[in-house]
């Protein structure tokens, strides 16, 4: 799966993806780290990558210009251990991979994972 990770998640998370056989790129390993959300949006149309984030304004730029892709995961457990959101990524990737190909916004929280499907309804 390619991912393209944002600057909120640690860097080592991306690493450890790799490990585990994704195509995973943080931002700052590419020193995008000043990109603003529609570039990174844009970024991640371009490369045909999915926005790992825990940033929630990603899911209103997308539903606001009614797009149909990137799909985002928007992480909403802070503070974990860059082991343990690599962890997080890969079960979410590997248990909604089909809604991540289609486009989609994961909601990810401890209490589970909530999907919309892009575009998303009723947003504009």
């Amino acid at each position: 799966m390619r991912l393209l990770l944002d600057m909120g998640l640690a860097r080592r998370a991306a690493e450890l993806l790799r490990e585990a056989g994704h195509d995973a790129v943080h931002l700052s390993e590419r020193g995008l780290q000043r990109l603003d959300d529609e570039q990174i949006l844009a970024l991640a149309r371009e490369e045909q990558r999915i926005v790992v984030t825990l940033d929630a304004d990603f899911s209103a730029l997308l539903a606001l210009g009614g797009a149909l892709a990137p799909s985002v995961i928007h992480v909403r457990i802070e503070g974990l251990p860059s082991w343990a959101a690599a962890e997080l990524i890969r079960n979410v990737a590997g248990s909604i991979g089909s809604d991540l190909s289609r486009g989609c916004v994961a909601s990810v929280s401890a209490r589970g994972t909530r999907v919309r499907h892009l575009p998303i309804a009723g947003a504009r």
